[in-house]
């Protein structure tokens, strides 16, 4: 028997890998994968069985702890938003070769249209940069159904499986059919062969050979997926290839009923035959898919007989931003001018009929108060520069502070701060938040003690993780240890309430620093608006 719920996309899927018979989930907050972890720890099934769902310090670790329940044989997810795919890379490209005993998931939430993110990247370069199969729902029961499966197929490869979902995907609702049985947590058990867990030269050489020599499962459990399937279609003048989500919009635009034949892909590596027969029975091809041209890119490298693949490299799909409807319809009609059934919609322009709200920091937040007294500050200094980092105070880029000179990733504030110091720049001011700060800028901070560089870095403590919808901070209560330990001079490691009353003296503390002649660290703390006010209404 089976039960209905409306759930978000990252909702179905972690429910999935809750009755999947998941032990741990190991993730950092980032949109729009954040609502993954969140769902495991509020879930009582989670809670009842006490599946071990805690915020890591960063993405990396969060791969490493989650492989690390992967080696005693129980079953994991680790979550994270593409950029985060990037911290944990290491641990995930390394993590092919060592394979996996329990089933292990690696979820990346791309963000096509950046949203709220740096770039559009597509986390299935990654799955193909590593050797292992990679998984993309198209709808949320699909991403809910592919939990389980994907710990079995993850078992059964003995490889983690990359799990790619999109904005739009974790982020929208539908009625999604949940099972009433969960399975099982896996019990403790360790791999057959633990040698291919030390990843010294002689054992990866073996190791890589092995990985080579699964290519061919791998191809042949995307050819016998339930999730990849070759529909029929009468008008053989285009064959449409289509992946994950843009299936969705490829459906709505012919109300269920393509008359192209086309195949759609939700598992990876690409099921060749299926390819090929569409390859043979049509006369062009158009590859439709949410992100970058990946599909496509594969298909030119391998096309020699001259049919003319259409997609985003050609220009008849838009290459940036997110796919929807119209567009897939637009991009058909530039091949097809009139193919049947083809619905006519437009999707309307919100611009026209909603008033623009551009982000800015909330009234009472305390990096208001930061960014005012640090522009006083550096009024009396010629062509101050203020490396800025990722987080809600991110926005002091923009009116009315216009405060911050760089943003790139998580921790650059501190090591290019430091950098431009290398290169004679003063002041060079780094401002980082403390989620932040614990999750890559100590390792910054500690080149910066080293070499006792003559910058300022000003942690911004809102006391959580603010910008993601204040989940725990690891740093919360230890910054001023943390510093200290890592070798900062005590005397030059202050703390100040960032208050409007203190308006002044934040001044004065950040002059006295900047003029110090090397590595300081102020710590300005007050507790995010957002949470303070859902504190106050817990009591």
């Amino acid at each position: 028997m089976k039960t209905k719920q409306l759930l978000l996309g990252d909702e179905a899927l972690a429910l999935g890998a809750i009755y999947g018979g998941l032990s741990g989930a190991y993730a950092y907050p980032g949109t729009p994968s954040t609502e993954i972890m969140e769902f495991v720890q509020n879930n009582a099934l989670a809670k009842e069985r006490k599946i071990h769902s805690h915020w890591s310090s960063n993405e990396k670790t969060a791969m490493e702890e989650a492989l690390g329940m992967s080696f005693c044989g129980k079953r994991a997810i680790t979550s994270m938003k593409h950029v985060g795919l990037n911290v944990a890379a290491d641990p995930f490209v390394n993590s092919a070769m060592t394979g996996a005993n329990g089933g292990l998931l690696v979820i990346a939430a791309d963000d096509p249209s950046m949203h709220s993110s740096q770039n559009e990247q597509d986390s299935r370069f990654y799955a193909d940069f590593a050797m292992i199969p990679a998984l993309e729902p198209s709808n949320q029961q699909e991403a809910y159904d592919m939990a389980s499966y994907g710990f079995a197929l993850s078992e059964r490869l003995g490889v983690p499986v990359l799990t790619r979902l999109v904005t739009r995907l974790s982020h929208s609702r539908a009625v999604v059919e949940t099972e009433n049985d969960p399975l099982p947590e896996n019990k403790l058990h360790y791999p057959v062969n633990p040698k291919q867990w030390v990843l010294m030269p002689a054992m990866s050489k073996i190791r890589n050979k092995n990985l080579i020599a699964q290519q061919e499962d791998f191809v042949k459990a995307s050819e016998a997926s339930p999730f990849n399937k070759y529909e029929e279609g009468h008008d053989h003048r285009l064959g449409i290839i289509v992946s994950g989500i843009a299936y969705n919009y490829l459906m709505e635009c012919f109300d269920g009923k393509c008359p192209f034949p086309l195949v759609k892909i939700c598992q990876y590596p690409l099921p060749a035959s299926m390819l090929q027969r569409l390859y043979n029975s049509c006369d062009a091809l158009l590859v439709l898919e949410e992100g970058q041209p990946f599909i496509e890119g594969k298909l030119l490298g391998l096309s020699t007989s001259g049919k003319k693949i259409y997609g985003k490299y050609s220009g008849n799909v838009v290459r940036d931003g997110e796919l929807n409807p119209d567009l897939i319809a637009e991009a058909i009609k530039t091949i097809i001018p009139a193919p049947e059934g083809l619905k006519e919609f437009k999707v309307e322009d919100s611009s026209e009929i909603i008033a623009p709200r551009p982000p800015m920091l909330c009234q009472g937040c305390g990096h208001r108060d930061v960014y005012s007294a640090l522009n006083k500050a550096l009024e009396s200094y010629e062509s101050p520069k203020v490396f800025g980092d990722i987080g809600c105070y991110t926005l002091g880029f923009l009116k009315p502070f216009n405060a911050i000179d760089t943003c790139v990733d998580m921790g650059a504030s501190i090591t290019m701060a430091k950098g431009a110091a290398d290169a004679g720049q003063h002041p060079a001011v780094a401002i980082i938040g403390d989620s932040t700060f614990t999750h890559s800028g100590m390792t910054g901070l500690l080149d910066a003690i080293n070499e006792d560089s003559p910058i300022l870095v000003i942690i911004s403590d809102n006391l959580t993780t603010g910008m993601t919808g204040g989940q725990d901070s690891q740093g919360t209560g230890k910054l001023e240890e943390i510093c200290i330990g890592l070798g900062a001079d005590p005397k030059h490691v202050r703390t100040i309430d960032s208050l409007p009353k203190n308006h002044d003296e934040m001044v004065k503390l950040f002059c006295e620093e900047i003029d110090h002649k090397g590595l300081s660290v102020v710590i300005s703390r007050r507790e995010c608006i957002q949470t303070a006010r859902r504190h106050a209404s817990k009591k």
